[in-house]
């Protein structure tokens, strides 16, 4: 009887396992997707982006399993969408590369064209914001990461939901290039679709917690496009709002998240 139980709990492991697979050459980028149950997959799923930071760039596609969504994946995180990961070889993000991943996504699946979510961190917080800046009208709402982004991308941002936050003991990327993205956001409507969280004693990799955590998810599974110039926003638990950095986790991940 044990060795039938270690079977079926190989079994079910793989199976869960199969579900993320390496897509390369279909796009610019190769990328990681993982695709939810069927129950899920069959019903018009979500997409949720992951942009990753620079340490994970390069030609290896393991890398991106480093932190973030991927690696909470395979921790056992169940996430009700389809999940994308793309790896950039080196420098920035580029938006319309980015692009070309989701398009593969929605030609090949059948999605929820009004939810589609971005996140990422650091270097992908940058590209978060220039990806959502460039495509609004295609994203349903944003989580940006210690990174930042050119104030001309303000206005779109404004017209979606958008979690910018940022340690405010960051020395990677000081954590005044999100408040520079925040007021350039607020300036455009008075910030009715941004939230922005600025985390007391948190260094740069510190923000790498943000994936463990639930906050993140429910809270962009929550938004919805309504009509093509509408998103219900879903305030934030006011509680996450201002939050601080247990002592143990101030270096936890430090140099390990750009």
């Amino acid at each position: 009887m044990k060795g039938l139980l270690l079977v079926l709990s190989a079994i079910i492991t793989l199976s869960v396992h199969a579900q993320l697979s390496a897509v390369k050459g279909k796009a610019f980028y190769n990328f990681w997707i993982n695709l939810p149950a069927d129950s899920i997959l069959k019903n018009n799923p979500p997409v949720l982006i992951f942009l990753h930071g620079k340490s994970l760039s390069g030609t290896d596609l393991n890398r991106v399993k480093k932190y973030g969504v991927i690696h909470e994946i395979e921790n056992g995180r169940q996430i009700p969408a389809i999940v994308v990961a793309p790896q950039v070889a080196n420098g920035s993000w580029n938006p319309d590369k980015v692009l070309e991943v989701l398009e593969y996504v929605q030609k090949n699946y059948q999605t929820d064209t009004n939810r589609v979510y971005v996140c990422g961190m650091s270097l992908g917080g940058y590209g978060t914001m220039h990806f959502a800046g460039k495509y609004a009208h295609k994203i349903t709402a944003a989580v940006a990461l210690c990174g930042g982004g050119n104030p001309k991308d303000a206005c779109n941002l404004a017209t979606i939901p958008m979690w910018i936050q940022h340690g405010n003991r960051d020395e990677a990327v000081p954590v005044q290039r999100s408040r520079e993205m925040a007021t350039a956001i607020k300036n455009c409507n008075e910030g009715k679709n941004l939230i922005y969280t600025e985390i007391a004693g948190a260094n740069h990799g510190a923000l790498e917690r943000v994936f463990r955590g639930d906050a993140m998810y429910d809270w962009l599974f929550a938004q919805i496009r309504t009509t093509p110039t509408e998103v219900v926003m879903v305030p934030v638990k006011e509680e996450t709002k201002t939050t601080a950095i247990p002592e143990e986790e101030k270096s936890k991940g430090a140099g390990t998240s750009n």
